[in-house]
């Protein structure tokens, strides 16, 4: 079974290559996948040089200059880029018969997303309040995704990891956030909703009126910012009927056409360049990110509210990636077993989980975690992340995998 550990370029530089990639291998893994496009981040990292690192947004590689000729959105570039740290990474990968991972992150960037507000979401009042997150109807943030990943498969990789590479959500549109409104969960997603005029114009072809769409989650979110109370219970399509009305839930699957499409054509980036592409939905994330006990809805279920049909795709890449964030062994074979019936046979399944905190206390949930997973359907589990987690949790993995 292909497993692999996630990791950061900072791991590299702070611990060495080589110690990196001999815990890695020490771990049991088959592959490391490391970070070759992220987000901006302040990270406790307890074994590092640095105990906590702060991230920025960019690319961890020079980009290529004919990848994004042309291109409005390019992306930024990270100190130590020019070292070409991913070049030595895949050598001595190479050496010890392991496999490199390119982990991009597309659409989550508030480096560009500030000096491009246009190309971020606009919610129902016509604010640009999420910087963080470009939107994936924008034909800027298109044509960027697609260069991103032609640009990471150069790097020699043996897949992209795609993340982000769907909508956002209204919770984590920047950093250092603060609300002090009771919003539901309900509330939260429609003030969430982009309706900038790519958005609303793709609507519009498949038949949404996109402008009562818009008027409704103006009113139901205003009506609870001036004192209405909130909407109670998990986000669901019936319920979000009951409470927004039919145009509002036609308009938030329509979105799934935005994230359907571009998925197709960076797939085929990818597969052009020598590569393959695996789809991170980041919905079961999402749901336990903060705490490992996710609501009761499962992820598979979920991943409409993000724009991922989860269906469709699988059905056009070779590989899709779950964080399955989950205390509970059960709930982490119920959410793999749900992809498993979406994405069938053809698609590879591979499960993602944390060895530590929140959601792993012991070696023995760790080890009932990728039991459940693979029983599941899961052809590979994957582990995050090598410099977040102490080394006494790494050495959980090896036991888990046994």
């Amino acid at each position: 079974m292909d497993t692999a550990l996630y990791a950061f370029v900072e791991d590299l530089r702070s611990e060495g290559v080589d110690k990196v990639l001999d815990r890695v291998s020490a771990c049991g893994v088959q592959g490391v996948t490391i970070a070759a496009a992220y987000h901006q981040a302040r990270d406790v990292t307890p074994h590092g040089s640095s105990r906590v690192t702060v991230r920025r947004d960019g690319v961890h590689f020079p980009p290529p200059e004919d990848v994004f000729a042309g291109l409005r959105l390019v992306p930024p570039v990270q100190d130590g880029a020019a070292e070409e740290p991913l070049t030595e990474l895949r050598r001595a990968c190479s050496e010890r018969g392991l496999r490199m991972h390119g982990w991009t992150v597309f659409l989550h960037n508030a480096t560009l997303g500030l000096a491009n507000l246009d190309v971020t979401v606009q919610n129902c009042f016509g604010d640009r309040g999420s910087p963080a997150d470009l939107c994936p109807s924008h034909p800027d943030a298109r044509s960027y995704s697609v260069a991103l990943a032609r640009a990471v498969a150069r790097q020699g990789v043996d897949s992209v990891v795609a993340e982000s590479l769907h909508f956002g959500t209204f919770a984590h549109g920047y950093h250092h956030e603060r609300n002090f409104v009771a919003l539901g969960p309900m509330d939260t997603f429609l003030f969430g909703l982009c309706f900038c005029r790519h958005c609303m114009q793709r609507a519009v072809d498949l038949g949404v009126n996109a402008e009562v769409a818009k008027e409704e989650c103006g009113r139901i979110v205003a009506g609870v910012l001036d004192g209405d109370p909130p909407a109670q219970g998990e986000v669901t399509r019936a319920a979000l009927t009951a409470y927004a009305g039919p145009e509002v839930v036609a308009y938030a699957r329509a979105r799934s056409e935005s994230v359907t499409s571009l998925v197709a054509e960076v797939s085929a980036a990818v597969t052009a360049e020598g590569s393959r592409l695996s789809f991170v939905d980041s919905t079961a994330s999402i749901k336990g990110y903060a705490d490992g006990l996710p609501p009761s809805g499962l992820a598979a279920h979920d991943a409409w509210q993000i724009g991922v049909d989860v269906v469709a795709l699988g059905d056009l890449v070779p590989s899709l990636a779950v964080p399955a964030y989950a205390r509970d062994a059960a709930r982490v074979a119920d959410d793999i077993g749900a992809y498993q019936r979406s994405v069938g046979k053809d698609c590879e399944l591979r499960a993602v989980l944390r060895p530590g905190l929140p959601d792993t206390d012991s070696a023995d949930r760790l080890a009932a975690k990728v039991r459940a997973a693979r029983a599941a359907g899961a052809q590979a589990v994957d582990f995050y992340a090598y410099g977040l987690a102490p080394f006494e949790v790494l050495d959980r993995i090896p036991g888990a995998l046994a």
